[in-house]
């Protein structure tokens, strides 16, 4: 782990969903809290169109939004964000929002927040239309500043083939010393568990959750 990276005092995280922030950067955001650091989160959406209800279906269309909200406040409070905003977009819809509008929120944030770092989904190569799209309004927003005003961007990637397009990333964060944090903020999000090993007789052992949730990787952005 390299400490230079937790220099950081002010950190504003952008992510679309609810989740978002529990299994790429959970671990790292609880390290530069411990270190003194304030971070805003700002999740754009309540994933309110989300397909997972629950193992078993606990939600519903209808309760899902609410349920993702409680969700979200009880992984905040497990990671310690001091700071959290709920941007009230519409899920699945980020790449159809007005880019005007979107890009506004955002630099009205890094205008009042002027932070130092943030952290985003690399445009391109995260995936979800939702991820894309977030990590586009990040960079298009941040581009616009003047160069020695910019914060460092900070990106997530994990569609396939991306490090033959963008390379291997530069920022490896060793958190298992902040892996009761990091689980505790995944398991908050009970009707998004993604892997099926996190819950009933399948679940992950000690050193398995090490291996696969103990290193976070982001890729520094570098603007033209």
């Amino acid at each position: 782990m390299n400490n230079e990276q937790y220099k950081h005092q002010r950190i504003l995280v952008v992510f679309p969903h609810p989740d978002d922030e529990a299994f790429g950067v959970s671990g790292t955001l609880a390290k530069y809290i411990e270190d003194g650091a304030h971070v805003t989160y700002a999740c754009l959406t309540l994933g309110e169109m989300g397909r997972n209800m629950g193992i078993p279906p606990f939600a519903n269309r209808v309760t899902l939004p609410a349920i993702r909200k409680e969700e979200l406040i009880e992984s905040a409070h497990a990671i310690g964000i001091q700071d959290l905003r709920m941007l009230g977009f519409h899920d699945k819809m980020i790449e159809f929002e007005d880019p005007d509008l979107l890009d506004g929120r955002l630099m009205e944030l890094i205008d009042e927040l002027n932070p130092s770092l943030v952290i985003t989904f690399y445009p391109g190569y995260s995936v979800h239309p939702d991820h894309d799209a977030t990590g586009a309004a990040v960079i298009r927003t941040i581009s616009r500043m003047p160069a020695q005003n910019r914060p460092v961007v900070h990106c997530i990637a994990f569609a396939k083939n991306y490090e033959q397009a963008i390379g291997k990333p530069d920022v490896l964060m060793d958190v298992k010393a902040l892996l009761a944090k990091k689980m505790a903020s995944i398991r908050a999000h009970r009707s998004q568990f993604q892997a099926a090993e996190l819950v009933g007789k399948n679940e992950l052992n000690d050193k398995e959750i090490q291996k696969r949730f103990g290193t976070e990787v982001f890729w520094t952005y570098r603007f033209e």
